[in-house]
Order: structure tokens, then sequence, then C-alpha cells
């Protein structure tokens, strides 16, 4: 299913909180896991006009700034979250395959351990906070908006996951 087609359920309990950010916290290990090993021509092979692993996992650097940015709207007590960029323009001019998929890795978990720690460190007012998302257009407490985060990395995680069984079977 494509991001833009998908609904949330919104309203997670705040208690989730620790759990969802232990879930972004592993994010990183679990791309490094998943694309260790592979051959770098299928690392930085498109699938018809689909992105790449290696843009997959770009992408999903390129919208660090993103997470941080929204962390400080709700810090800052904003009714509207940051919004998007819905043409991905910085993932598509990036170049992700042109750079070494370990140094994406590395640049990735130290961005996404960033926001893990600005999460973290967010005080029980904030927390409880509530902004709208501007493209679903619903209001989204912290909780709901880490959990959206970490839906978005496994929907790039599983599609990689779907790029190297099917480079499996077209390479085996």
């Amino acid at each position: 299913m494509l991001w833009f087609e998908r609904e949330f359920a919104l309203g997670l309990p705040g208690w989730m909180l620790p759990n969802v950010i232990e879930r972004l916290r592993g994010t990183p290990e679990r791309a490094e896991n998943l694309l260790g090993g592979v051959p770098l021509e299928q690392l930085t092979r498109r699938d018809n006009e689909r992105w790449s692993m290696q843009e997959q996992l770009g992408h999903l650097l390129d919208l660090g700034w993103l997470d941080l940015a929204r962390v400080e709207d709700y810090a800052a007590g904003r009714s509207l979250l940051t919004a998007a960029d819905l043409g991905n323009r910085k993932t598509h001019e990036a170049n992700h395959n042109a750079r070494g998929c370990e140094e994406l890795l590395a640049e990735f978990r130290a961005e996404r351990g960033r926001f893990v720690q600005l999460l973290e460190e967010l005080d029980a007012e904030t927390v409880e906070r509530s902004a709208i998302h501007p493209r679903l257009n619903k209001q989204m407490r912290v909780v709901d908006f880490a959990f959206f985060v970490a839906e978005h990395d496994d929907h790039h995680l599983a599609a990689i996951r779907r790029l190297i069984r099917k480079f499996e079977r077209k390479d085996g």
C-alpha cells in the first residue's frame, strides 16, 4: 500500500510513548541488519521507477530534519506541525546511490539518536500537547507523532525487504 493512502489509528495512550521510542531507537540497527551483506549492485538497483534500497534508507535520513522540527513544534506549543515536502524533492535530488551504504547508515544512526534523545527529554506537559498534522489534518499528540514516524520507518524497511526478495529471485 502506498504511504499516502494509509490511515492511522490515533489516540494511543500516553504510557505507550516509551515503547514507541524504543521502536524508533531500533530502526537504525534493523536497517543495518537488513542491508548488511547485500551486494552494492543490488543496494543501488531500482525497481522500475521505485527507489532503490539505498534511496529508501536515504529517504529516512532526509526526513530527520522534519522529525526534529516537529519535536520543536510540540516543545514550542505550536498548533500546527511543520509540513513535509510531499514531493520528496530532497530524496530525488540527493543521489543516495552514489554514496556508500555504511555512510548512510552511520548518518541515519546519528540523526535518529538526536531525535530519540529529544523525545526522551520532553517534559510531561509537552508530551500531552497536541498539534495538527498538516497532511492528515488531524490532531496528534507526541505519542501519535512518534508512532507515525515508526510506521513510516517500517514502511520503508518493508520496501527494502521486498527488493531484497525480488532481486534474490531474479539473481538466484
